[in-house]
């Protein structure tokens, strides 16, 4: 027969598949439907083997479970908004939807090359007005529902290119442009109260048992829960007051001193005369900080305000702070400083020579020296230098000094998240308008969604500097107020483009739908998603957001399902030169390079062989070798087998119809818990098996070559639909039942027993599976080997472990 020439092959049944619409999902059928979903990617221009990995792990689910009887939907589309087209737009001077569909166009043809099972008929591109359409929809949705609001917040700005930078973009404080020192800024932007949810969004983790745990506990750090104390705090000289959140309430007697974020509104007011210069020079090289900088940082500077507080437990004057490890966003922007108690506090204190209180006792220790004291004692302890809650288990005075506070008036329980509202609001071109037009007499206004959508203008210049380029055109900004019809202007923010991902599932249940985002009886029909897949880097926001906007839609009567993905796999990274695989670290591998010299099934095969998919794999050019030899000795044995020339049932093979029947099991149970690596093992020992018959006839004709390759098929579709035809069938593969297999067939017929004289292996034996303990301990004891150990003597007594281990004890001997 001829060689395997798999690019004629290759490019054979993709032609074949996609003129038989062979991965056409209809939205309704007899078979249970089963929604297949890979993270979609975002158009930078190729495909790299990280994207390989994701499609084929997909790509396997999808083709076993429709061999198993599910309807399957395996949609795929394009996540095309985004800073990186902008920027490379204004890098190469082209406009950033020319840029992204040349980018989308390549990729396609890449991901087809693959031979992946998608149905293109559902695709979705974000940048297209027929998606963006119902981004803003769902924009509107969120403001119907009280859920979109506008308010002042922190950006990071660039004073030289005179633009606001994303965080990635504020590389170690300066800008990634000009290297310029980012400042933060005040801005109006707008947000969605994800925060509404946050209890929901918590307690609905516990019921997402197919999801890994380390992904539902990342979610829950996320949000951040905690129960604890409000507590107030005078200020001297002052009618205003500083509240402040602690889950420690416990250790309010050892609060020694306060610390206010330096953004803090009251700053500036509670700043002594002497302090104002060294104030004002600590705020402004605080603004040069992002504030992931500040939160991962150790900081022990600061700067005393002047003010004094006043403690609510023992009336006593402590100085108030400003320090950059306080933030204004999260909690009050005010914390009680307990040094005794509180590592951070602790550090801080000791670098401004600030004074240390204990007030919860070691129990381990007499007493707790202040001088000799290297950190803070943070656990459980009794109660000391705390008035009446003196002996007091510190667990037990948490409550105790909570309703002490509340009697008086200065304290009560709270419960607070981590979890912040969503700022959605971009400085970019290249996003979804936000669909909000501001009118002097009537305020802030709705776009109509009748006339959504809101589309980006054309005359607009890209340069990455100065204020929102949607504002440069007078056509987009200037508008007719919906409501009095007086002139009006236009929201020239654009949306963050994780909005675009936390609704595309829907989409494609209904990805032609002119009239609503999509039907709510297909979405009632293909709702949740039954497999997610995609990498761990998106396990907190995207998951998140996805999760909030499912439970508004559902809310609001649109969504079925209450949580999005019923099951998620996190596929780990494609390592190479110990980086992760990125054009960034210039490591990446050309999956068309390596389709070119040894076929697209090789480069499946490999990706999914070299590691669990959950793991980390590192990229290895022997390794594909390796595939590519596997993939040609599948192809000679079929093709070079008398099996194939006479398909007619001969004698039974026994061992070969055990073998078959042993893998099929194997494989299925492998495939069913993703252990993609040891299918593919199972399936190169049996072939290897099937070579010690190569040139036999083998029983029940093409039978066992049949199922050798209804089990690869998933994994190396283009070969296996090649050889299945060249055994003579007519249909696809893909639409053949995935094979069963007998138990019977799968059970050992005979056992090998380990053979041990005082507990030391001495020889092995083999018996029929179904031979009896005496029968089992006979031949043991017959054996040669175990003669010469046990010098003739008579056991003293003899162990049996069924079906594994028989021990002969000899006094004196072994």
């Amino acid at each position: 027969m001829s060689k395997y020439d798999f690019k004629k092959i290759e490019q054979k049944w993709q032609k074949e598949w996609e003129k038989a619409r062979v991965f056409h999902a209809a939205d309704k059928s007899d078979k249970p439907k089963y929604y297949d979903l890979v993270m979609y990617p975002y158009p930078s221009g190729a495909i790299h083997m990280g994207h390989v990995r994701n499609y084929a792990i997909g790509d396997v689910i999808a083709r076993y479970k429709k061999m198993k009887g599910s309807h399957v939907l395996h949609p795929i589309g394009y996540d095309a908004f985004g800073l990186p087209a902008e920027n490379a737009a204004i890098e190469n001077k082209i406009h950033p939807a020319e840029w992204t569909e040349k980018c989308i166009k390549r990729m396609t043809s890449q991901v087809k090359g693959l031979g992946i099972s998608y149905d293109w008929s559902r695709e979705v591109n974000t940048s297209h007005e027929d998606y963006y359409k119902w981004t803003q929809w769902m924009f509107l949705l969120m403001f119907k529902r009280g859920l979109a609001y506008r308010k002042k917040g922190i950006i990071n700005w660039c004073p030289k290119c005179e633009t606001v930078l994303a965080n990635e973009q504020a590389i170690q404080g300066l800008c990634w442009r000009c290297d310029s020192k980012v400042e933060e800024k005040e801005l109006e932007q707008w947000y969605l109260k994800i925060t509404a949810y946050a209890d929901r969004l918590l307690e609905a983790i516990d019921g997402l048992t197919g999801w890994p745990e380390n992904v539902k506990v990342m979610q829950r750090n996320w949000i951040g829960k905690s129960h604890g104390t409000n507590i107030t705090f005078e200020i001297e000289g002052s009618d205003k007051v500083l509240k402040v959140f602690t889950t420690r309430p416990d250790t309010l007697f050892g609060a020694t001193y306060m610390v206010l974020a330096p953004e803090h509104p009251y700053v500036k007011e509670l700043t002594s005369k002497g302090q104002e210069k060294e104030i004002k020079k600590y705020i402004e090289k605080v603004k040069h900080e992002t504030e992931h900088e500040r939160e991962i940082k150790l900081s022990k500077e600061g700067v005393f305000t002047g003010a004094f507080a006043i403690n609510p437990a023992n009336n006593e004057k402590i100085p108030i702070w400003i320090a950059d490890y306080v933030l204004a966003e999260y909690g009050t922007g005010a914390v009680m400083a307990v040094p005794a108690h509180d590592q951070r506090d602790f550090e801080f204190a000791k670098a401004n020579s600030l004074p240390i209180k204990v007030v919860i006792q070691d129990p381990r220790l007499k007493t707790q020296d202040l001088k000799t004291m290297k950190e803070a004692f943070v656990d459980e302890g009794i109660m000391i230098n705390s008035g009446k809650f003196d002996g007091m288990k510190s667990s037990d005075a948490i409550k105790a000094i909570t309703d002490w506070l509340a009697e008086k008036k200065v304290g009560s329980r709270e419960t607070q998240y981590k979890l912040r509202d969503w700022l959605i609001s971009r400085q970019r071109y290249w996003g979804a308008p936000i669909p909000i037009i501001y009118c002097k007499k009537c305020g802030i206004v709705p776009v109509p969604e009748k006339d959504l959508p809101v589309k980006l203008p054309k005359d607009v210049k890209l340069t990455g500097k100065g204020e929102s380029p949607l504002a440069g055109s007078k056509s987009f900004v200037n508008t007719k107020c919906p409501k009095c019809s007086g002139q009006a202007k236009r929201e020239t923010d654009t949306m963050d483009t994780f909005i675009c991902s936390s609704w595309y599932f829907f989409r494609y249940t209904d990805p032609k739908n002119s009239k609503e985002p999509f039907d709510k009886k297909k979405a009632a029909y293909w709702m949740p998603v039954d497999q997610y897949i995609g990498g761990v880097e998106h396990a907190i926001l995207h998951l998140l957001y996805s999760r909030f906007f499912t439970k508004v839609l559902k809310d609001a009567g649109y969504s079925p399902a209450d949580e999005p993905f019923t099951n998620l796999l996190t596929q780990g990274m494609v390592i190479k030169d110990g980086a992760k695989m990125s054009k960034s670290k210039g490591n990446v591998v050309d999956p068309d390079a390596i389709i070119e010299k040894y076929g697209a099934d090789t480069a499946r095969l490999f990706i999914l062989f070299a590691s669990p998919p959950e793991r980390e794999l590192e990229w290895s050019d022997k390794g594909v070798e390796g595939c590519y030899r596997f993939l040609n000795r599948v192809w000679r044995l079929v093709t070079e087998n008398p099996v194939t020339r006479n398909p007619q049932p001969v004698t039974r093979n026994k061992k070969i119809e055990q073998t078959t029947h042993k893998t099929i099991k194997s494989v299925t149970e492998d495939i069913e818990r993703f252990s993609f690596n040891t299918a593919i093992a199972k399936l190169m020992e049996m072939t290897n098996k099937l070579y010690e018959y190569k040139n036999q006839e083998i029983g029940h004709g093409s039978w066992v070559m049949g199922h050798l390759l209804l089990m690869l098929s998933p994994f190396a579709p283009h070969l296996a639909e090649e050889l299945w035809h060249i055994l003579g069938n007519k249909t696809f593969i893909l639409n053949e039942p995935w094979p069963g297999y007998d138990p019977k067939l799968v059970e050992e017929e005979e056992l090998t027993i380990v053979v041990q004289v005082n507990g030391r292996l001495r020889d092995t034996v083999t018996v029929p599976s179904d031979a009896k303990e005496e029968e089992i301990k006979q031949k043991a004891l017959a054996s040669e080997k175990i003669k010469k150990f046990t010098g003739g003597k008579k056991p003293a007594k003899i162990i049996y472990v069924p079906q594994k281990i028989v021990n002969v004890v000899v006094e004196g001997k072994g």
